[in-house]
């Protein structure tokens, strides 16, 4: 089951014409894996993120917007914060940190099956000097003790000055109702940032892109090395309604493109297969897609594809 399959289980308040306007900024930080992109999807009721079981899947600032009650919730999922070891990480937990410090609201989603332990308790030495009001998300509770989240929550809480603790499940919804009624009393009284039936700040060549790495996480996680990267080409409408879109896949060395494209193609079909049905369902329109792959030497050192990635290049 993924975060979208049962979005319909959160439920979303209704405004009246009286209700003052509400909107803000809450970034969802934490180290990687965490569920901070499964926890967005779920709050947006669709799939503005993709998820995969390979850490440091999301890359760049991601921004879901959520409509509760008379309040707009722009939700920024984060690259995942660990120990950057090479540029690329360095950048992606730049960006994490930047996108805590724009944001109205700083939430700390950790896993409470893993603790606070590792990058989690790095992440908290970090947060005592974020001047935002901050909250603190248990996820996974449905799979830990109760006097283990109370501990969990002590320990936090006695690291950090938290607002409000919040019990949530990601994947199930349970405690996201609560945490999206707070944050519609909580943040500033203002207008909507976006309009009522705007769900991403994401274009969606940069979407759909997305969405082929995903694929190609999903199927290739444990093979294909953490250093490649998809960008869409072309995105042409046809006069017929359809789309046709091509996508680079970017890898490093020519076996990495062996490995991508599987005997007598078969993966990179499989791939293209996966991506086009998801990509269509998204835009409600027949795709093309046309994948390619690409070898550049040491692109994770090229700054046009930082700018692709929404990155800044680090010095």
């Amino acid at each position: 089951m993924t975060a979208e399959d049962d979005a319909s289980e959160t439920p979303v308040a209704v405004a009246t014409d009286s209700d003052p306007t509400h909107s803000g900024f809450v970034a969802l930080i934490g180290a990687p894996n965490a569920g901070k992109s499964t926890l967005v999807n779920r709050l947006v009721g669709a799939k503005v993120s993709i998820v995969t079981h390979k850490v440091q899947t999301t890359r760049a600032l991601v921004r879901g917007v959520v409509t509760h009650g008379a309040a707009q919730i722009v939700f920024v999922d984060t690259p995942g914060i660990f120990k950057p070891r090479r540029r690329l990480d360095d950048a992606m937990v730049t960006t994490a940190w930047g996108g805590a410090k724009d944001a109205d609201v700083v939430a700390l989603l950790i896993d409470a099956e893993r603790g606070i332990k590792g990058d989690a308790g790095a992440i908290l030495d970090r947060l005592a000097d974020v001047r935002q009001p901050k909250l603190l998300l248990l996820n996974k509770v449905d799979r830990v003790k109760p006097e283990t989240l109370l501990e969990l929550t002590k320990v936090a809480n006695e690291r950090v000055s938290f607002e409000r603790t919040f019990m949530i499940s990601a994947l199930t919804g349970s405690g996201c109702s609560d945490f999206l009624d707070y944050l519609a009393k909580t943040l500033p009284v203002g207008p909507w940032y976006y309009p009522e039936d705007q769900i991403s700040d994401l274009p969606m060549r940069q979407l759909a892109a997305e969405v082929t790495r995903e694929k190609l996480y999903l199927r290739l996680h444990q093979e294909l090395p953490y250093s490649s990267h998809v960008e869409t080409e072309k995105w042409e409408e046809k006069k017929d309604g359809s789309v046709r879109i091509e996508q680079v896949i970017y890898v490093e060395r020519d076996s990495q493109k062996k490995i991508v494209l599987g005997e007598k193609g078969r993966t990179i079909k499989a791939i293209g297969e996966a991506a086009r049905k998801e990509i269509g369902e998204m835009i409600e329109q027949k795709v093309h897609l046309f994948l390619f792959v690409k070898v550049r030497e040491n692109w994770v050192n090229d700054p046009e594809r930082y700018r692709e990635m929404g990155l800044d290049f680090p010095g």
